[in-house]
């Protein structure tokens, strides 16, 4: 998923222990020896039981990108949207560590009953689950939020409905009255799915936040980003896009309907806007009421100093991976990255050490030498090309003159703001060879509509992707199938790779019956796909986070990249901070 791109994609699948201090790339041993000294609260929970009560600030420099359960596929907003607004048929165990990449019913009774070789898949929903006004959620009001997913002006969302329901190609959604034949409501709490070809990972999909209700009356097309209805255990008291965002109970939520939401805080308060260095300063700090706060983004790679020599700020800090791969990814389908020798000189030329050393160093950060992260790899990316860490600009040169560019080429690469140094110092290195880059910059919150736009972005980005469950099918045919390329709202395929051969192998792969073969498969494909360039894997982050000494209760959820796991996280004291 978008980290979902970042970070989503789209949720990451579970870490495996391998990841508290082994490496994934094996370049230059990056991560693989010593005690990683920001992991040291790894698996574990920092600061206790919450008590309940109390206001839990989160301090952000952005806007959400997306909180419209139809549009929400970005790392952090899929958790905070499912953990705290709105409840899905399906969602993870709220546990760190591996077991918080187990499936568990939300909305559903089970995790589905599959029948016809998996085609049809049928969900039955608990009883006395209520929005926020009091009336019940029903099977109808899910599958009107999966058919609005649909909509061309509600872009950005999960894409597994439209991959895999039965008579979805061309379907555009509810405005004009049209539903989806293969969406099957037999009464008030049951939904069936009709599925075009077998799915036996359908249940995962089921965690997204489309498969979460809208009712019908309330959707307000675009709109309803600015106030998704409740079925979680908080409502939108008000919320001032860029600036806050305050959540209150939803008094209709059951505990008793809900075995994940802990619901601690009586209240939460969003405040965007600010800068991200100033937010990692009054965390370290942590005084007043900063001790009751959380960051929304990860740690700045600058302020790693001022955390990890220090011993009792270090006890606040948690650092997940975010099990997500970051790509330089090229235009494909444009020159100069229409040939492939020059993108194979781009993965030469890069010299991905530099841009490890931008984003903190190895203690927050292991080099990836192939798409998928390695938790797709047994724990262990392989390193087909065998390119140094550092780069090697020489090979680089000669392939640009194999393309006929012996003067090298100019291009523009967009990245987020929160990216900058990243891109500067992949700027840096490609410019040894002859690739001169432009840096475009775009803040977090219109990132992905920019990059999404193919007839108006640039030829590089800078963004990456995370499995939504561990499955290679949920990884390389998101980011290199040409065939579900949209014109605007586009996701994934960045490098707009439209590659024959490869789709014709992935189609392959999803017809094959042994998962073993599959995930072999897939793995194999991720080499062959890297050969031919459309994009370039530089890194999987951690997602640094340092808490408020008022903060309970609180672990990366490796399911959602890393992010704070909103369904769990309060205060040790409540009355310090009632907001």
């Amino acid at each position: 998923m978008k980290k979902r791109t970042l970070i989503a994609v789209a949720t990451a699948l579970a870490a495996t222990t391998a990841f508290g201090a082994a490496g994934c790339s094996g370049s230059k041993g990056h991560g693989s020896g010593g005690k990683n000294p920001a992991t040291a609260n790894q698996g574990a929970v920092v600061g206790g039981t919450p008590q309940k009560g109390g206001t839990l600030t989160v301090l952000s420099n952005q806007d959400f990108t997306h909180l419209d359960p139809a549009r929400n596929w970005v790392m952090s907003d899929m958790d905070f949207g499912t953990r705290l607004l709105y409840r899905t048929l399906v969602t993870y165990k709220a546990a760190p560590g591996t077991a918080g990449g187990e499936l568990v019913p939300d909305l559903a009774t089970d995790l589905g009953t599959p029948s016809h070789g998996t085609k049809t898949w049928t969900f039955h929903l608990k009883k006395g689950i209520k929005y926020e006004d009091g009336t019940p959620v029903t099977a109808q009001d899910i599958k009107y939020n999966v058919e609005r997913s649909f909509s061309p002006d509600l872009p950005g969302g999960s894409d597994y409905a439209a991959r895999y329901l039965a008579g979805a190609e061309g379907y555009q959604g509810p405005a004009q009255g049209k539903h989806l034949d293969s969406i099957k409501t037999p009464d008030d709490h049951t939904i069936v799915f009709e599925l075009r070809k077998p799915f036996a990972e359908f249940p995962n999909a089921t965690v997204m936040p489309n498969f979460a209700p809208t009712p019908t009356e309330k959707d307000k097309g675009p709109q309803y980003d600015n106030r998704p209805f409740s079925s979680g255990p908080y409502k939108i008291e008000s919320y001032e896009r860029g600036k806050k965002l305050v959540l209150v109970r939803n008094t209709h939520w059951a505990a008793s309907t809900d075995a994940v939401r802990k619901a601690y805080p009586d209240k939460l308060v969003v405040v965007m806007g600010l800068k991200a260095n100033q937010i990692d300063d009054r965390l370290i700090a942590s005084q007043g009421p900063d001790a009751s706060a959380v960051s929304w983004g990860a740690l700045r790679p600058e302020s790693a100093a001022k955390v990890l020599p220090n011993a009792e700020v270090r006890k606040r800090l948690i650092a997940e991976s975010t099990n997500c791969t970051d790509m330089v990814q090229m235009h494909t389908g444009r020159a100069p990255f229409n040939e492939v020798k020059v993108r194979q000189a781009v993965q030469y030329a890069l010299d991905k050490d530099s841009v490890l050393t931008a984003s903190g160093g190895p203690a927050f950060n292991d080099l990836s030498t192939a798409y998928m992260p390695a938790t797709l790899f047994d724990g262990k990316q392989p390193d087909t090309l065998k390119i140094p860490a550092t780069g090697d600009v020489e090979k680089a040169k000669q392939l640009l003159k194999e393309a006929g560019k012996p003067d090298g080429v100019e291009t523009k690469m967009t990245v987020s703001t929160g990216d900058k140094g990243r891109a500067e110092a992949i700027q840096q290195s490609l410019g040894k060879a002859g690739i001169k880059v432009t840096i475009e910059t775009v803040d977090p919150s219109a990132f992905y509509a920019t990059i999404g736009d193919t007839k108006n972005r640039t030829d590089m980005v800078y963004t990456g992707w995370c499995p939504d469950y561990p499955s290679g099918s949920t990884f390389l045919p998101f980011v290199f199938d040409g065939r579900f390329i949209k014109e605007k709202g586009n996701s994934g395929n960045h490098s707009l790779f439209r590659d024959k051969p490869t789709m014709r192998r992935m189609d392959d792969i999803a017809a094959m019956t042994d998962a073993q073969q599959a995930d072999a498969a897939w793995r194999k494909l991720d080499g062959e796909i890297l050969a031919k360039s459309p994009a370039v894997p530089v890194l999987v982050r951690r997602w640094p986070l340092v808490l408020g000494t008022n903060i309970a209760g609180a672990y990366g959820q490796t399911s959602f990249g890393g992010q704070l796991d909103y369904a769990t996280v309060g205060l040790k004291a409540p009355s310090k901070n009632q907001g």
